[in-house]
């Protein structure tokens, strides 16, 4: 276990002209770590996703990773190549809208085999294997391997494009509303699997969503936004039932009172 973290933000802030995105945003993240990062719409949660993981250039402060030389690299100083190529091979991406991170024209066999190619594997049996092998885990039936995933439903397009993010070994994942739009019964199988594969794999994962019961099954710590800024942090189970800030107590309270 090293004693470095995977991700270190630091004063990390997006402004569209004079709207925040999110403000002034420094944490440490560790390799397993699950941090969940919850607010309302509008909090900036998916803005700091979306810079943490380079979709979206800040306006100002650092991030920087860990590679697995151990070297620490700042993002935004690596060459538009060096970041697909993480994106494509040490990092996982989950979209809330699963044809957002699947092709939706070619198979799921394909959608997995892209990923195992993109780290230099090119023997096309290995591929088909490793790919079954992941369907199956993410309970997809083999016989669906030749499907596209526009024949799939809501629930098995989110478990294929998990499969299609974790079969190269990511160390970090991002995953923003990992279970929006789902039935809830689909929405509860769905999480029951990500917690399994997130601690069978070791992961770190930055999750974004507005529904806390999904940040308590599944994160060790979690950060409150309100407004683009960080109104608290802290252990998940200490935040949720022991909230400090104003904000947060009207949050859990809400979640309540339903």
């Amino acid at each position: 276990m090293t004693d470095e973290p995977l991700l270190r933000v630091n004063s990390l802030s997006k402004f569209y002209g004079s709207r925040v995105g999110c403000e002034n945003i420094s944490f440490d993240l560790w390799p397993g770590e699950v941090l969940a990062v919850v607010g309302e719409s509008g909090s900036g949660k998916t803005t700091l996703l979306n810079c943490l993981s380079t979709r979206l250039m800040p306006t100002s402060g650092a991030v920087s990773y860990r590679m697995r030389d151990g070297v620490f690299r700042d993002l935004y100083r690596m060459s538009e190549a060096e970041r697909r190529f993480l994106m494509r091979t040490d990092w996982g991406f989950v979209h809330q809208n699963p044809a957002d991170g699947l092709r939706m024209t070619v198979s799921a066999g394909a959608n997995v085999g892209e990923r195992l190619m993109a780290v230099g594997d090119r023997h096309y049996g290995n591929i088909r294997a490793t790919a079954v092998d992941w369907l199956s885990r993410v309970e997809i039936a083999e016989d669906r391997i030749d499907d596209e995933p526009r024949a799939f439903s809501g629930g098995m397009r989110q478990r294929l494009q998990i499969a299609r993010n974790l079969v190269t070994g990511p160390r970090l994942v991002f995953m923003d509303e990992p279970t929006g739009g789902l039935d809830v019964s689909v929405q509860a199988r769905l999480l029951d699997l990500l917690r399994g594969l997130v601690t069978d794999l070791g992961l770190a994962a930055i999750v974004v969503t507005h529904d806390l019961a999904v940040a308590r099954l599944l994160s060790q710590r979690m950060m409150v936004m309100k407004d683009g800024h960080v109104v608290e942090t802290g252990l998940t189970d200490r935040v949720l039932d022991d909230p400090r800030a104003p904000y947060t107590q009207l949050l859990v309270s809400s979640i309540l009172q339903v």
